[in-house]
């Protein structure tokens, strides 16, 4: 099993208890609110004029002409992808979700990890998670699109860019570039399984053959459709998200944690241990994510509600009266 956030079972088994406050993901805790939606959203099949309909609003909100394909989560993207070109050499910039190396590896890809972007060059497929995930990196458009001429195809997960629209290159994709995006995240409706990819007509084409006839639900259609043209709610979310990592920040720094970096949904810290601070927390019933390939980090999501942010101060003020030593810059 590949390790990721969002494993409550996990801490329900170690730990106990049933009032749990899951910030192991980056998903807005603040989902979008969602409406009645019509009846045969949920009895029919889902039509093509609806797919027409989402595919038309995905559009508009990423800023792009170029074809745009719904699937269930852009992890079904992260799994079509690899399967799209006969398997060769592919390097990942990571550290970062670990879904991507995984797949390509699923797929008979020769996969190397590199942690500058000049080590992507030369690869016939190249991965970049833009702003990534956990440390919050972020490439310039500048640097992707040179890196574009020098790789077969660089795919960009851009999961978590909604908060940082002017790092999108959906309106570049298309021949050798393909984009990768999130909808759950953002919108904290990550049950509903919807995502997009952005490419040229003859890989969106093939994409939508491998996924079938019916890729996304028709509840997850009408419903993308209505939240992706809400553009009051998203920029007050965005706002709203802003402020709230400063809150986090500055109460992690005074448990003696160091920002390792993130997003407007997600902060990664350094902690001087962070299974003992995983655990620390979870007594509070509040699950973090750590990380198998660092001794110290770990990351949190933001907190949803007042109660919610109650919570965390509280469980972070008893880290801070227990700390050990600040961990090194």
């Amino acid at each position: 099993m590949r390790d990721h956030g969002g494993n409550l079972d996990a801490a329900l088994a170690r730990f106990g208890g049933t009032d749990w406050i899951d910030l192991s993901t980056g998903i807005n805790r603040q989902p979008y609110p969602v409406p009645l939606l019509p009846g045969p959203v949920w009895t029919d099949l889902p039509r093509a004029s609806a797919t027409a309909a989402l595919t038309a609003a995905a559009q508009a909100a990423f800023g792009t002409t170029a074809p745009v394909l719904a699937l269930a989560g852009a992890q079904a993207a992260i799994q079509l992808v690899p399967r799209l070109f006969a398997p060769g050499r592919a390097t990942v910039l990571t550290p970062t979700y670990n879904e991507h190396a995984a797949n390509l590896r699923s797929a008979g890809w020769q996969v190397t990890e590199t942690g500058r972007l000049s080590g992507l060059a030369g690869a016939d497929l190249a991965v970049v998670v833009n702003p990534n995930n956990p440390d919050g990196r972020a490439q310039s458009r500048a640097d992707l699109l040179a890196l574009a001429g020098q790789v077969g195809c660089l795919v960009v997960d851009e999961s978590f860019v909604e908060p940082k629209p002017a790092l999108s290159m959906a309106d570049a994709a298309g021949a050798g570039i393909i984009v990768l995006r999130s909808f759950g995240k953002f919108w904290g409706l990550a049950g509903l399984r919807l995502g997009f990819v952005i490419g040229d007509p003859a890989h969106i084409a093939r994409l939508s053959d491998m996924a079938g006839p019916w890729p996304v639900s028709g509840a997850a259609l009408e419903l993308g459709r209505i939240a992706l043209a809400d553009t009051k709610w998203q920029q007050a979310t965005i706002q709203r998200l802003n402020s709230e990592t400063t809150q986090l920040d500055t109460l992690a720094e005074a448990a003696g944690w160091r920002l390792v970096g993130g997003t407007a949904l997600f902060r990664t810290y350094a902690t001087p241990d962070a299974a003992t601070a995983q655990a620390a927390l979870a007594r509070a019933r509040i699950w973090s994510r750590i990380f198998p390939y660092s001794a110290q980090w770990l990351r949190l999501g933001l907190p949803g509600t007042p109660v919610e942010w109650a919570r965390l101060t509280q469980a972070l003020a008893g880290v801070s009266r227990c700390r050990g030593p600040r961990p090194p810059a």
